[in-house]
């Protein structure tokens, strides 16, 4: 930990290795396991091109920010209220990390990416409807909720600025991965096509990580 400098009383302080290596592995799962997001990433790519493919990813990515700040804000504002709150909110978010995890276990897979001749836009527009979509994702706004707060460690001070750091961790593997995605998006949508089984293995996976860290997150004190 490196003190930066104070506010409110409580050193600012960056996060340890330990927590942004834990941190990112999770986050780099999560964000590779199929969902919405990607697979949208995947079909704009194949049916508009790279280019284009990145700019909705990107965007995507980007759309993260804001439910960065809201966690910030709102874990921040529990904290000082009452650590209580903090607590039950950790129980609460461990909870739902569990649902999440089961229904990623129970999934059968089958994932498929349809890259369907869509009318051209600018790859500005493009970014703008990855952030749109994002930025109000009421789902994305309680998994941050849920999933930030078990990676903050409270006794080292600055609950707001850890906050602050994992979802901006968060951001920039989304940037990179949804990026890549965007890129490769030809290949990776074929070869998804070609073995829909695949994203079945990552929904296991996925599910095992968010069942354990639900459990980490409601025992942890």
């Amino acid at each position: 930990m490196i003190p930066l400098s104070l506010l409110d009383g409580n050193a600012i302080v960056l996060i340890s290795p330990e927590q942004f290596f834990g941190f990112l592995a999770a986050a780099l799962l999560i964000t590779a396991s199929p969902g919405p997001d990607n697979l949208m990433v995947l079909s704009v790519g194949m049916s508009r091109g790279r280019k284009q493919g990145m700019a909705f990813g990107l965007g995507c990515a980007l759309g993260c920010l804001s439910h960065t700040l809201l966690a910030t804000l709102g874990v921040s504002a529990l904290i000082a209220a009452s650590p209580p709150a903090f607590t039950a909110l950790k129980v609460a978010g461990g909870l739902y990390l569990i649902w999440m995890g089961i229904g990623a276990l129970r999934s059968r897979g089958g994932a498929r990416v349809e890259g369907q001749g869509l009318p051209d836009e600018t790859l500005l527009r493009l970014f703008g409807k990855g952030l749109f979509a994002n930025a109000i994702n009421p789902k994305v706004v309680l998994f941050f909720l849920s999933f930030l707060p078990q990676f903050v460690v409270a006794g080292q001070g600055s609950v707001s600025w850890q906050t602050a750091q994992l979802g901006l961790v968060f951001t920039a593997q989304g940037c990179l991965l949804f990026g890549m995605l965007g890129y490769f998006s030809g290949a990776v949508g074929k070869w998804i096509n070609r073995n829909p089984s695949a994203g079945m293995w990552l929904d296991r996976v996925a599910g095992a990580v968010f069942v354990g860290l639900g459990l980490r997150l409601i025992v942890a004190r």
